[in-house]
């Protein structure tokens, strides 16, 4: 696509900032998210700090020619709550969020060693566009539940048959509609905007999501309708003002870690770092269309996985979640068409910094959940979509190619889920497998899915 910067462009210092600005709103809610659902006293400030730490990493690993930023991830919920269910004191529950972030980065280590050696043709071989575009449009599709229910003011899908009117719950029409003024101006000013302005859309959105819910909440104040107060400023008396890093409680529960719980771990994290290898490939190829270079070939799978893998594990040994590239930041970087690896530099120092600064963080924590809803559904979307582009050279008219692609996306989108114990198999990681095992099958040909 037609970027306005490209991975080794470099904006000016004043344009880098207000870019990194906006990276870190795409990814900010998700980032301080897990910690928040996870509670046992985890840190947003510090989920934060490790978050831009582990992009840091990443982006040596990757020669600083990936430009994504990595965020707390949420595959791996399941197993930080097993590690907190799973341990005789909280202090050893920490220790735990470190040992299972170091074996999942062990599964990127040892995959990475295996793409070293025996190279990338295998992967394009089992994931070609025929399977790939599909399964990136699922990792956008099966968001999309989100971003609507995130509109409407909820923290998670909608549930059938609400009914906004139906209620009397105006609030929550005043939430959507707070949520289609933030889409509206992102996309009127990504469309529309001149220079500057089509570069920020998402800031531009917010600012003007946020204004219309302080309009509400105003008004709420005024009348006394609890359900028009959109705006909640009650984290301010809980603001935490410096990072409480993961590691320093992790310490304190050396002495109550035992070889069954350190077993237990191992079970809770190994097999979700597989199925997170498999969204790790779906970005990478979506983020290679975007910025015209094939990732998986230079600067190379092998250094993607380790970047991801060691940055995963720096990041929870100061925040305590693994993280993982985000969809939110790909998605922005195609949106605005800045793909300036610098603007991600930026944004993981601006990370750190913030961290440090609670008003600030404890502020953008405050942006409410529809604002950023109206946001998702652009960068949702863009995922979805980017995703069926990369079925344009593929045939469709070959029956091989229509079932492998259908059944994907049947999967993804029917929320296929496969729960094996303590470990989930998404509805990304189904729909990627179904989609290799039937292309294997049927379609073993190259010629006919390229």
């Amino acid at each position: 696509m037609n970027l306005v910067y490209g991975v080794k462009d470099k904006p000016k210092f004043g344009q880098t900032l207000i870019f990194a600005l906006q990276q870190l709103l795409a990814i900010l809610a998700a980032t301080i998210a897990v910690p928040s659902i996870v509670g046992n006293g985890m840190s947003q400030s510090a989920a934060l700090f490790g978050a831009g730490v582990g992009t840091l990493v990443y982006l040596c690993f990757t020669k600083f020619k990936s430009p994504v930023f990595l965020g707390s991830s949420f595959a791996f919920l399941g197993s930080m709550f097993a590690a907190f269910a799973g341990a005789v004191t909280v202090e050893a529950g920490y220790m735990g969020l470190l040992l299972g972030a170091v074996f999942a980065g062990l599964v990127y280590v040892v995959i990475a060693i295996i793409v070293k050696v025996a190279g990338v043709k295998w992967i394009n071989r089992l994931m070609p566009p025929v399977v790939i575009g599909p399964t990136v449009a699922i990792i956008g599709l099966s968001l999309a539940g989100n971003a609507i229910g995130n509109s409407f003011g909820f923290s998670g899908p909608v549930a059938d048959g609400y009914s906004v009117l139906g209620t009397g719950n105006w609030g929550t029409l005043a939430n959507l509609f707070c949520a289609m003024v933030t889409l509206l101006v992102v996309i009127w000013c990504s469309v529309k905007g001149k220079k500057m302005v089509k570069l920020i859309p998402f800031i531009i959105g917010i600012l003007a999501g946020y204004a219309c819910a302080l309009v509400f909440t105003l008004i709420g104040n005024a009348t006394g309708r609890e359900s028009l107060k959109i705006l909640n400023f009650a984290a301010f008396s809980q603001m935490q003002w410096v990072p409480d890093f993961t590691f320093l409680k992790a310490f304190k529960g050396m002495k109550d870690i035992t070889g069954q719980y350190v077993a237990t771990i191992a079970v809770a994290y190994i097999p979700v770092a597989f199925v997170v290898f498999a969204e790790h490939i779906a970005d990478h190829k979506n983020l290679s269309t975007i910025i015209g270079t094939e990732l998986l070939e230079e600067p190379g799978l092998h250094r993607t996985l380790l970047g991801d893998g060691i940055g995963s594990i720096v990041g929870a040994f100061f925040g305590g979640c693994p993280n993982t590239t985000y969809g939110e930041s790909v998605g922005c970087v195609a949106i605005t068409g800045n793909a300036s690896v610098i603007t991600i530099v930026a944004t993981a120092i601006l990370a750190i910094v913030a961290s440090f600064f609670g008003p600030f963080v404890t502020f953008l924590s405050t942006i409410p959940t529809c604002v950023m809803g109206g946001v998702c559904i652009t960068l949702y979307g863009f995922i979805a979509v980017s995703g069926l582009k990369m079925l344009q050279p593929v045939d469709l008219n070959d029956n091989r190619n229509l079932f492998t692609a259908s059944s994907i996306l049947i999967a993804g989108i029917g929320g296929m889920t496969v729960h094996l114990g303590a470990v989930t198999l998404t509805e990304v990681a189904c729909a990627l497998i179904l989609g290799i095992i039937v292309n294997l099958l049927f379609n073993r040909d190259q010629k006919h899915i390229n």
